[in-house]
């Protein structure tokens, strides 16, 4: 009995402490994506002189997981991919991928490995579930747009490539493509 009383008196106990916390703790997830936000926003409206400093940014958030531990996971797979390690990559980013499943970049960085091994099914699952997770990301948008491409699906790869410009209207590269296949469409007709 004295234990089933000390329950009910604890439970209000523990529940008023953990809405106290959830009130004090700062929630850098929150500020995380309200940052982004305002990135996004910023980045729709950037000039030739400052949309590069932006996407750094943005990248930056990206690239933080809120674990040390992932985060290096995240940077040991770049490094790898970077020396053309592909399979060292492929090994960081899966783990990457179990042990934080919900950090979008984890599945952007193993797509574009699986992308270098030529595994195109398992790259777009791999986007799909970056984009899932965050819908802006132009990299990710860009990889599938690249994809298409390589499939031979030119008027998908475009759309793919129009969306990530209105994300992103500065970025060069993606300019670049959407120019090259509205040419390429032109001349078909």
């Amino acid at each position: 009995m004295r234990n089933l009383l000390s329950g009910f008196l604890l439970a209000p106990l523990l529940a008023l402490i953990l809405v106290l916390t959830l009130a004090v703790v700062p929630r850098p997830a929150m500020a995380q994506a309200d940052r982004l936000d305002d990135l996004f926003l910023q980045l729709k409206q950037a000039g030739d002189s400052n949309w590069e400093a932006l996407e750094e940014e943005i990248w930056a958030l990206w690239s933080s997981s809120g674990s040390a531990a992932m985060d290096l996971l995240l940077e040991r797979g770049r490094k790898a991919l970077q020396d053309d390690d592909i399979e060292a990559a492929l090994e960081h980013f899966s783990a990457l991928t179990d042990h934080a499943p919900d950090f979008a970049e984890s599945w952007n960085a193993r797509a574009t490995a699986y992308y270098h091994l030529g595994e195109h099914g398992l790259a777009l699952a791999d986007i799909a579930r970056a984009l899932a997770l965050e819908p802006r990301h132009f990299a990710a948008i860009s990889g599938l747009a690249i994809i298409f491409e390589d499939l031979g699906d030119p008027t998908r790869a475009l759309e793919a490539y129009r969306h990530a410009l209105a994300i992103h209207p500065q970025n060069p590269d993606i300019k670049e493509a959407v120019a090259r296949l509205e040419n390429a469409g032109a001349q078909d007709i």
